[in-house]
């Protein structure tokens, strides 16, 4: 590999070695040396082809995005001189503009507006899952097409990143909360006054679309506001909110359609998420660096009238078009020729997709061994919301024993870099968990056995979703820095799809082989992919 001073310059060689020969390769943590080979492609950006050790360490500004952030860029080529002049708008040592300068008061602000949106959204996908049998029969359709709203909701919120994103890396994350927290609330107005369900389903795919940018660019605004040492705190609290809502619409869902018609469960989620919006629109602030130091630049330009003062971003040769294409493809490629990374994406999709199977199987199992109404089976989520709870609540306990599970001291390799796999430990705990929960939950929901204990097994299988994704998204900004955004979009590409799809089989899977083994087929699923972290 070529010295730092000329990595811009690298192209393949002969004696590069291969990408199996790299993961083979002995080693303390037995992954390639090298950058990725098909991300090293010509026709990417010098920057992007970058495997330096200064470039390992940085933490990209969002949980997906399209291509390296531009801060990313700055600190790779900044010591190579590359960008530097007098006329370059960066940040002083004390910027009071600086997002990372923020009182931690406001910091957190943000964050839980950020995160309660979030929670919002996700609220909206699940809630709907109570209102299926008024759906049945006010719109005369079956089961499986009442789902289909549920599915729709799922795919847009997983489709839509691999566009938002690459957006918010050019007009900043503001301008996309201004044009999708409008539509948001928009699109609930027809899902409210649908008169037939192709106007549902409709409405469903284009509410989640919009939504779509706070499982996506939310993520970004917290990564802007911390340093990597101070992330994870802020950085769990954003990543729970997501499956801590799926778990609460059940719940709010339950209680509304028991006692009122199913056109409530959206006039609360919009007077919910009217209100949440202007919140954000009114106290979230852009945050994105790259976009905060170009509009320093314009207004240097336009004191001063001289054209030489310029921001990093505004010196990049990018094009939306072509950063939206690479973000769409990019994603794929991980998934076919990084093992590791398809593994660890199969791994959450199953916990996910078992999470939203779960919204209509809750009713089958409760409903056979209990005679559960529907909002005794809505209450019976808290189990897996109260398990992922006590999961945020007891990370920081966990982190102390976190570092038993590296190689090295502190998980820090010779040269004082963390290990990215000094990251899977709550994914190595989390895994088992899910399968625990699964068996538990599965063999226990009998007339003989009281309510109360499945409930605590969902309870164990949620808290097993919060280590595994904390697990998973940690260890892919540290083992991909320069591609976390791609890691992360292959992610949620996987998760979304698989939450879609189980929904659509899994009431017919639990008639089909009895609750005691259809919930044992799944974690046999989890089971097999337990090893992996």
């Amino acid at each position: 590999m070529p010295k730092s001073g000329s990595e811009h310059q690298w192209r393949p060689t002969p004696q590069q070695p291969g990408f199996l020969n790299a993961y083979l390769r002995s080693g303390k943590n037995n992954r390639p040396r090298m950058g990725l080979p098909f991300l090293s492609a010509p026709w990417l950006p010098h920057y992007a082809r970058t495997s330096s050790p200064r470039a390992r360490n940085v933490m990209p500004s969002t949980m997906v995005q399209a291509e390296p952030s531009v801060q990313e860029v700055n600190l790779s080529t900044r010591d190579r001189g590359q960008y530097q002049d007098e006329y370059e708008v960066k940040w002083d040592e004390d910027d009071a503009e600086n997002p990372h300068m923020m009182t931690p008061k406001r910091k957190w602000t943000i964050v839980i507006l950020v995160s309660s949106m979030t929670l919002c959204v996700c609220v909206t996908s699940s809630l709907y899952t109570t209102t299926y049998n008024q759906i049945m029969v006010e719109f005369d359709c079956s089961r499986t097409v009442a789902t289909l709203g549920l599915s729709f909701y799922i795919a847009g919120l997983g489709w839509g990143p691999m566009v938002l994103s690459p957006l918010s890396e050019f007009y900043g994350r503001r301008p996309i909360y201004l044009v999708s927290l409008p539509l948001f609330v928009i699109f609930l107005v027809p899902c409210a006054a649908a008169h037939n369900i192709q106007t549902m389903l409709v409405a469903r795919l284009l509410d989640g679309l919009a939504g779509a940018a706070f499982t996506s660019v939310a993520g970004a605004t917290v990564g802007d506001m911390y340093s990597k040492s101070t992330l994870h705190t802020p950085m769990l609290v954003y990543t729970a909110s997501p499956f801590t809502g799926a778990s609460l619409g059940p719940v709010l869902g339950g209680l509304i359609n028991s006692w009122a018609s199913w056109r409530w469960s959206f006039y609360f989620l919009l007077i919910w998420s009217s209100l949440q919006s202007i919140l954000v629109m009114i106290f979230v602030p852009e945050t994105y660096h790259p976009v905060l130091l170009r509009n320093r630049a314009r207004k240097l330009r336009q004191e001063t009238g001289d054209e030489r003062w310029r921001a990093p971003i505004e010196k990049l040769d990018r094009s939306v078009l072509k950063t939206v294409l690479r973000s769409l493809y990019r994603p794929f490629m991980l998934l076919l020729l990084e093992p590791m990374c398809l593994n660890l994406c199969i791994l959450s999709a199953i916990a996910l997709g078992v999470q939203y199977l779960f919204f209509g199987a809750f009713g089958v199992v409760y409903g056979n061994a209990y005679n559960f109404e529907l909002w005794q089976t809505g209450l019976a989520f808290l189990g897996l919301l109260v398990g992922m709870v006590l999961a945020v609540v007891i990370d920081p306990l966990c982190c102390k024993i976190y570092p038993c599970f590296s190689r090295e001291p502190d998980g820090q390799d010779e040269n004082g870099d963390r290990e990215p796999e000094s990251r899977l430990p709550p994914a190595v705990i989390g895994a088992p968990l899910l399968t625990i929960g699964l068996f538990w939950f599965g063999w226990t929901a009998t007339p003989s056995v009281h309510w109360i204990v499945p409930i605590i097994g969902s309870a164990i299988f949620g808290a097993g979703m919060i280590f595994v994704f904390q697990g998973v998204f940690t260890f892919f900004v540290d083992a991909y820095p320069l591609y976390a955004a791609s890691a992360l979009g292959a992610n949620s590409f996987t998760r979304s799809t698989f939450a879609a799809a189980f929904p659509l089989f899994g009431v017919a899977m639990y008639h089909k082989l009895g609750d005691q083994w259809a919930t044992s087929l799944l974690a046999f699923l989890s089971l097999a992919m337990a090893p992996f972290p």
